[in-house]
Protein backbone atom coordinates (compact mmCIF):
# COMPACT_ATOMS: atom_id res chain seq x y z
CA UNK A 1 0.00 0.00 0.00
CA UNK A 2 0.99 3.68 -0.28
CA UNK A 3 1.17 6.19 1.52
CA UNK A 4 -1.78 7.85 -0.67
CA UNK A 5 -4.11 5.09 0.06
CA UNK A 6 -3.03 4.70 3.95
CA UNK A 7 -4.21 8.39 4.10
CA UNK A 8 -7.31 7.06 2.31
CA UNK A 9 -7.81 4.96 5.03
CA UNK A 10 -7.31 7.48 7.86
CA UNK A 11 -9.60 9.51 5.87
CA UNK A 12 -12.20 6.78 5.74
CA UNK A 13 -11.71 5.88 9.03
CA UNK A 14 -12.17 9.52 10.57
CA UNK A 15 -15.33 10.16 8.59
CA UNK A 16 -16.84 6.59 9.71
CA UNK A 17 -16.08 8.08 13.54
CA UNK A 18 -17.29 11.92 12.55
CA UNK A 19 -20.98 9.46 11.46
CA UNK A 20 -20.94 7.38 14.57
CA UNK A 21 -20.40 10.21 17.16
CA UNK A 22 -23.10 11.88 15.78
CA UNK A 23 -25.73 9.16 16.40
CA UNK A 24 -23.71 9.14 19.52
CA UNK A 25 -24.47 12.85 20.32
CA UNK A 26 -28.41 11.94 20.01
CA UNK A 27 -28.10 9.97 23.01
CA UNK A 28 -25.33 11.59 25.34
CA UNK A 29 -25.74 14.97 25.31
CA UNK A 30 -24.27 16.68 28.56
CA UNK A 31 -21.48 18.64 29.61
CA UNK A 32 -18.80 15.28 29.65
CA UNK A 33 -19.76 15.31 26.17
CA UNK A 34 -19.24 18.37 24.93
CA UNK A 35 -15.88 18.25 26.96
CA UNK A 36 -15.17 15.02 25.00
CA UNK A 37 -15.67 16.31 21.53
CA UNK A 38 -14.00 19.56 22.25
CA UNK A 39 -10.96 17.96 23.75
CA UNK A 40 -10.70 15.05 21.68
CA UNK A 41 -12.42 14.90 18.15
CA UNK A 42 -12.36 18.66 17.06
CA UNK A 43 -8.92 18.41 16.59
CA UNK A 44 -8.48 15.03 15.35
CA UNK A 45 -11.24 16.10 12.69
CA UNK A 46 -9.20 19.68 12.04
CA UNK A 47 -5.80 17.61 11.88
CA UNK A 48 -7.16 14.40 9.92
CA UNK A 49 -8.40 17.31 7.15
CA UNK A 50 -4.89 19.43 7.07
CA UNK A 51 -2.82 16.09 6.77
CA UNK A 52 -4.96 14.37 4.00
CA UNK A 53 -3.75 16.63 0.99
CA UNK A 54 -0.38 15.65 2.39
CA UNK A 55 -0.16 12.26 2.21
CA UNK A 56 -1.18 12.42 -1.25
CA UNK A 57 1.99 15.06 -1.46
CA UNK A 58 4.17 12.61 0.49
CA UNK A 59 3.37 9.38 -1.77
CA UNK A 60 4.44 11.28 -5.06
CA UNK A 61 7.75 12.51 -3.32
CA UNK A 62 8.41 8.88 -2.23
CA UNK A 63 7.55 7.40 -5.72
CA UNK A 64 9.92 10.45 -6.90
CA UNK A 65 13.46 9.97 -5.04
CA UNK A 66 12.59 6.21 -5.55
CA UNK A 67 13.07 6.30 -9.08
CA UNK A 68 15.48 8.86 -8.78
CA UNK A 69 17.34 6.03 -7.21
CA UNK A 70 17.06 3.51 -9.35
Amino acid sequence: MSISGDGKVIVAATKELAVRWAETKQFWQDAKSREFEHKFLDDLFASVDEAAPVFDQLDRLVNRIREDCE
